[in-house]
């Protein structure tokens, strides 16, 4: 996720100050992708150095409201644009099995299983998310939870096709 394009987009709708990003953030992913604090003041100094945003004149400094300029608008809507690539060939899990096969390891079953454990976990984390958010009708956010749903159903069907190959052996 681009810190600096989620800042834009609340921005876009209207001046805020950093915590008020920081807040409103939380509330729109319902607190399941921490935002840390110093981040968005550090990702704030680089928009107002790369001319995205500027502060507000005459503001309080301990709560200083940023507006969006129309280069970031520009870089925002650009980025809307950009199809996001996938690489699952960086995902940690992948990574650890080629290693294990490398080095020969023995308890390969292990892994499986515990990932396996920890992906179902997921996905009753994100089910019970869901289903408080069946009652708001936030339909942009129960796409996503829908899409994260979909993409560990995927992933612990690897992991059995993975299971029964190594049990074949």
């Amino acid at each position: 996720m681009s810190v600096k394009h989620a800042i834009l987009g609340f921005l876009y709708q209207k001046p805020r100050h950093g915590y008020e990003i920081k807040t409103e953030f939380e509330q729109m992913v319902h607190k399941q992708w921490p935002l840390n604090t110093g981040q968005i003041y550090t990702t704030i100094d680089r928009l107002v150095r790369d001319k995205f945003v500027e502060p507000l004149e005459g503001e309080d400094q301990d709560r200083k409201q940023y507006m969006i300029l129309e280069e970031g608008k520009k870089e925002l809507l650009d980025w809307l644009l950009q199809p996001v690539e996938r690489s699952l060939f960086k995902d940690e899990f992948y990574f650890k099995l080629l290693c294990a096969q490398k080095i020969n390891y023995q308890d390969i079953s292990a892994m499986i299983n515990g990932q396996k454990a920890k992906t179902m976990q997921s996905i009753l984390q994100m089910t019970r998310v869901k289903t408080t958010l069946n009652e708001t009708k936030e339909a942009a956010m129960l796409l996503l939870l829908e899409g994260s749903l979909l993409h560990l159903e995927a992933d612990l069907r690897w992991l059995e096709l993975a299971e029964a190959a190594i049990n074949s052996k």
